[in-house]
């Protein structure tokens, strides 16, 4: 690059430094940007201790990388997908080089998501949007972690049962998938991650011991996240166990059951690494959890997108996945695995 070169974009990379940055729904790892500094930004699909975590990783790895991080959180009120949509506009209108997204209703959002991708270095992390431009998704097979809550069920209730799900969305393309995941394991099912049943109704098989009640759905609304669980204990008194598939609903759960009393009489399963449900575990309240990996999610996000901006697609694969695998967690690992989950919040601070 000659000097003239070199003279222009140190002018717009000045410009783009001294432009309004994104309304911090959560904070940025950096609090006096430099000129110049690469500007990149992880955009969750809510708000959730889970993307606390997440933040936690992607601040760290901006601190390391010494560029700009701003992590996005899209509020509930006023529909999330319309909120991500218009934080995503304030990103792209930004200039931000790097842009991490976990979509809200990818089928809808394909448009706007193809804008990110058009001006930026996109890609997804925690719910994909295959249809869309984005060059990776980093995060795990959701279907296959279904399949690993229904082995928790199963080992909560060997003889066979009646199975209430939680879950906050299905329009996500992660809830979706474990959600599905979950009734295939139960029902004894081949695998097939096009399968999509029903909301509604009751979902059974003469060859499995398992029957799904039903599926409750909170669509990240607080009321309904508390009052859900209390409705289906009010309506089935057969139930032998309660899933909760996002970050927040075991808690939810675990409330309602102790308000009717039942807290230890009825089984449940778990999702993500809420410290209360970690402690539920410890207690024998929870057979266990199914976790992902949040901050590797935000940390690796970052990575990833720094070495795009800087021209390295090393990251870049065949299958466009960078696989971050869940794992179970019970009475037996809840310990090693909180003292972990707490240095690496620790670590992003």
């Amino acid at each position: 690059m000659n000097k003239t070169s070199l003279f222009l974009l140190s002018g717009v990379l000045f410009l783009l430094g001294c432009g309004g940055g994104v309304e911090k729904k959560s904070g940025s790892s950096n609090e006096n940007v430099k000129q110049g500094k690469i500007k990149l930004a992880y955009v969750t699909n809510g708000v959730a201790e889970f993307w606390n975590i997440a933040k936690a990783g992607a601040l760290k790895a901006g601190k390391e990388l010494g560029v700009q991080v701003e992590v996005i959180m899209p509020n509930a009120e006023g529909g999330r997908a319309a909120n991500q949509n218009a934080e995503m506009e304030k990103l792209i209108a930004n200039k931000f080089q790097g842009i991490a997204v976990s979509p809200c209703d990818p089928g809808n959002q394909t448009s706007i998501l193809n804008q990110v991708g058009e001006n930026s270095q996109f890609i997804t992390h925690d719910s994909d949007a295959p249809e869309s431009n984005r060059k990776l998704y980093i995060g795990m097979s959701n279907y296959d972690a279904g399949f690993m809550v229904a082995d928790l069920v199963k080992r909560s209730c060997p003889d066979g049962g009646k199975v209430i799900v939680f879950i906050g969305s299905v329009d996500q393309l992660n809830g979706r998938l474990r959600r599905q995941g979950v009734i295939d394991g139960l029902l004894g099912r081949e695998p097939d991650e096009s399968r999509i049943d029903a909301i509604d109704g009751e979902l059974s098989d003469p060859n499995s011991k398992y029957t799904v009640l039903a599926t409750y759905i909170d669509n990240f609304d607080e009321a309904l996240k508390t009052s859900l669980p209390e409705q289906a204990l009010a309506k089935y008194d057969n139930v032998d166990c309660m899933v909760g598939l996002f970050e927040y609903n075991p808690p939810k759960i675990f409330a309602a059951l102790k308000s009717a009393n039942l807290l230890g009489k009825v089984k449940v399963v778990g999702f993500d690494e809420n410290l209360e449900t970690l402690q539920q575990i410890r207690d024998g309240n929870c057979t266990g959890t199914v976790v992902q990996n949040p901050f590797m999610y935000g940390y690796q996000s970052i990575q990833v997108l720094n070495r795009l901006v800087n021209g390295d697609q090393t990251d870049l694969n065949e299958s466009k996945y960078l696989d971050v695998p869940a794992k179970i967690i019970d009475k037996e690992n809840v310990d090693e695995f909180e003292k972990e989950l707490k240095d690496n919040i620790a670590a992003g601070k």
